[in-house]
């Protein structure tokens, strides 16, 4: 997924805003518009309700909690009643995400073929497509038996004559709305097939190398064939799972959406192991309607709809001129002062790309009128933006603690010490920079003039003053108190924080918007709660594949013939976790975040339970490692993201990946510092 300038936004972990779809999916959403605009409207309508039902939700927990806390009477059955929604709306919403391209998925290989030969991009879209349909169109299948169930049993949760809620309107959302989105799917099947037989050229460069293309096709081809061939002839679950993860990779790789790759794969291996489909089919509607049916899974869509609503707010732009303004007439201030900044939103958001957004705009034009060079002020954006996948709010946590069934809270609390001193390095590293490599930092003794729009231009740090600088800081200071005192307090839950950070965030969003004329309109809040939707159906569904491969793992046993393996070679772990992290760092230069989460930690878990591993440190061990990936070509997404919210500059992308590079050593050391004094993370605790 992508900006209309052809620049990489693909989805995080997370999340992360993850923009507009890319050339190809641009191209079948446009043409499909008409012919299909009927069921555009209705998986619009599906979003729009699923929205309403998000925000219902974020005011129902806070309402649970006020009468609680306050008046000590609870409202009923709040738990069941936000699991249960939390899996309607994934699936109200589904269909539009597809839609407009917003399921997360790897670009790095499709980016070369789409460019220089769309026929060939069009047809593994077209596999992909086809794919995704026959997943919801089992998911529908298998739901549908649980639908006449709960229809002819009236099944209920709550208690007759005091509350009671029915099952059956929530499944008949699942069995509707995946059926819709099996449609969409074949919808964008056959206007990519359609595109392949026009075979019309978006790139100058098209057909100069088509063969390439088909040639790509006809490898990958090969290669399933073979893969096919060896799984039928697998005799154990070992074999199976090994070579499913492997094909599972790859596919990935190619560009098949994640949570279809997933889901697809791991059906085929359930299908495989059990020797029944009707097993597998169950297994997939288990998965997709239990595996999320959680109170807990609220948390993913109230904390991105919290982010969303501050990044709205403008709160990032406002730690930035306080920091400016506190921190600028230090050597290399102005980069001190991003870092600053980044610490405080990460606080707030918890979302990476957010984080780069932000602060690409607000700080890379002072930093550039400043006299620092702009491949330090893009690197040091860049580099920055990942502690708000570490520091406490963090989605990329969340989802961990999720994977690994460890406590949300208990990950937030380790991870404060480590995110303190990796943004602490930032800054001592920015200082260093400036004194010692001046080169690479820029000419800091006189002010150049730069070509990116002067509606960038910032307030001169001299003009703040400590009362302006305190009002700008109290909307930050409220929200950071109110979210983590309140989890940390003990007064309520990561979701409930969620819940009510989110109507905390709206209520400064319509404070500042009313007080500040021509900051920004109701019409941007609604943008905010349909893109809050989107995110949060990529991030959920991504975790509804993972559950389904978790569970076509177990199965198989190839976690306990690992530790048998392990066991057997007499490895040694710190021997296992440098290879695991070797690991990560490779995957993170194609893959996005959750996604390598979701794959590596259902075979990585196992072992290191059999090792008497701290989980929660591990979870923290793995977010920075991942989190390098964020930085590292070929991917790198915060890198894209940076470039997209520049413009049109003069600023490429190997100067921000050479901009970043001592951000990523920095976070290099700071991976070998847990590794050797594992108890920062339990400081707090």
């Amino acid at each position: 997924m992508r900006f209309l300038i052809k620049t990489p936004w693909r989805h995080v972990a997370g999340a992360t805003p993850s923009g507009i779809p890319s050339a190809w999916s641009r191209r079948t959403v446009l043409t499909g518009r008409l012919p299909f605009q009927p069921l555009a409207n209705l998986s619009a309508v599906l979003s729009i309700a699923g929205t309403i039902w998000t925000v219902a939700i974020m005011f129902l927990i806070t309402a649970d909690l006020l009468g609680r806390s306050i008046f000590n009477s609870p409202l009923p059955r709040v738990p069941e009643i936000v699991g249960y929604s939390i899996v309607a709306i994934v699936f109200l919403q589904v269909a539009d995400s597809i839609r407009h391209g917003r399921l997360a998925r790897s670009d790095a290989f499709l980016d070369g073929i789409e460019m220089r030969t769309p026929a060939a991009a069009g047809l593994f879209f077209f596999v992909f497509h086809l794919v995704g349909a026959a997943i919801m169109a089992l998911i529908a299948y298998g739901t549908l038996p649980d639908l006449q169930e709960a229809w002819i049993y009236d099944d209920y949760f709550g208690s007759q004559g005091d509350f009671a809620v029915a099952v059956w309107p929530f499944r008949a959302i699942v069995v509707i709305c995946a059926t819709i989105a099996a449609a969409e799917f074949l919808v964008q099947a056959w206007l990519s097939l359609r595109a392949v037989m026009k075979d019309e050229p978006e790139h100058p460069d098209a057909h100069r190398g088509a063969p390439k293309g088909y040639t790509a096709i006809a490898i990958f081809a090969l290669i399933g064939a073979c893969s096919a061939a060896l799984l039928l002839s697998a005799s154990d679950g070992f074999a199976i799972a090994a070579i499913l993860v492997v094909l599972m990779v790859l596919i990935v790789l190619i560009g098949m959406p994640i949570a279809t790759a997933l889901a697809a794969l791991s059906f085929v291996g359930v299908w495989l192991l059990r020797g029944d489909l009707e097993s597998a089919i169950n297994m997939l509607k288990i998965a997709a309607t239990g595996s999320i049916q959680n109170q807990l899974f609220g948390v993913v869509p109230l904390f991105v709809l919290m982010g969303m609503l501050v990044h709205e707010a403008r709160v990032g732009r406002d730690a930035f001129d306080v920091c400016q303004w506190l921190l600028g007439r230090l050597l290399g201030g102005l980069g001190v002062a991003t870092v600053a900044a980044n610490t405080v939103f990460a606080a707030i958001t918890g979302i990476s790309i957010a984080s780069a957004v932000v602060f690409t705009r607000v700080a890379v034009p002072p930093m550039l009128e400043h006299g620092y060079s702009a491949r330090f002020a893009v690197g040091v954006v860049a580099g920055s933006s990942v502690l708000g996948m570490l520091i406490p709010p963090s989605l990329l946590l969340i989802v961990y603690g999720i994977i690994a069934e460890v406590s949300v809270g208990a990950l937030f609390t380790a991870a404060i010490v480590p995110g303190l001193i990796l943004a602490t390095g930032f800054c001592f590293m920015i200082y260093g920079l400036a004194r010692w490599v001046p080169s690479f930092v820029g000419n800091l003794d006189r002010i150049i003039s730069t070509d990116f729009p002067s509606a960038w231009s910032r307030t001169p740090a001299q003009t703040e003053t400590p009362r302006s600088a305190l009002l700008k800081l109290t909307p930050i200071a409220f929200l950071v108190v109110s979210v983590l005192g309140g989890i940390y307090g003990g007064f309520f839950t990561p979701t409930e924080a969620g819940a009510v950070g989110a109507v905390l965030a709206l209520i400064v969003y319509a404070i500042k918007a009313a007080l500040l004329p021509g900051m920004s309109s109701w019409g941007a809040l609604w943008r905010v709660m349909i893109e809050t939707g989107q995110i949060s159906v990529s991030i959920l569904l991504l975790i509804i594949a993972a559950n389904m491969y978790t569970r076509m793992i177990a199965l198989s046993g190839l976690p306990a013939d690992l530790v048998g393996l392990a066991t057997s070679a007499d490895l040694q772990l710190m021997t296992l976790i440098v290879v695991y992290l070797i690991a990560l760092l490779l995957m993170g230069m194609v893959l996005d975040s959750v996604s390598i989460m979701l794959i590596t930690l259902p075979l990585m878990l196992p072992l290191l339970v059999s090792f008497n591993v701290d989980l929660i440190w591990f979870g923290i061990v793995t977010v920075i490692a991942i989190e390098v990936g964020l930085l590292t070509p070929p991917l790198g997404l915060s890198v894209y993201v940076v470039k997209a919210a520049l413009g049109n500059t003069q600023v490429t992308l190997r100067d921000i990946f050479i901009g970043t590079s001592p951000f990523v050593a920095a976070m290099l050391f700071m991976i070998a510092l847990l590794l050797l004094f594992p108890q920062m993370t339990s400081v707090l605790r």
